[in-house]
């Protein structure tokens, strides 16, 4: 059973509504820049500001590596389906983990160090370097 048409309305949906969400964080980044709010832009909270922006940044990014992904599949360059299973699994756990990372890496910031919450950045960071992997492997292969 062939589930391309599945696997590309997934990445698609999750693509479209993560760059909505990711762009409308990056929009009260901008509000909160111009109402000037101190828990954002003060100094003591320079932390919070990298971190939030790198949210903001990488959320939108994979939110496109979505888009792609499903672009990927609908043409043909799917492959096996046991590959695409996974790469599929692999990439919607990197585009949810690695902003939430950054987010909540921002939330609460002790002498400059980011909370704990940060640590689901490099975890993040491998499972989107092997849904990347897995499918440049196959596109390559078919």
């Amino acid at each position: 059973m062939d589930t391309t048409p599945a696997y590309v309305r997934r990445h698609l949906a999750v693509g479209w509504w993560s760059l909505l969400l990711f762009l409308s964080l990056g929009a009260s980044l901008e509000v909160m820049h111009g109402f000037k709010l101190g828990f954002y832009l003060s100094v003591a909270n320079d932390t919070r500001r990298l971190m939030w922006t790198l949210a903001h940044a990488h959320g939108t990014l994979l939110s496109i590596v979505h888009i792609a992904f499903a672009a990927t599949v609908g043409l043909g360059g799917a492959g096996d389906p046991a590959w695409r299973r996974a790469a599929s699994k692999l990439l919607i756990a990197a585009g949810i983990l690695l902003p939430l990372g950054f987010f909540l890496g921002g939330l609460v910031v002790w002498g400059g160090d980011p909370w704990i919450g940060v640590l689901l950045v490099p975890l993040a960071a491998v499972l989107l370097f092997l849904g990347v992997l897995l499918t440049a492997g196959n596109v390559a292969r078919s």
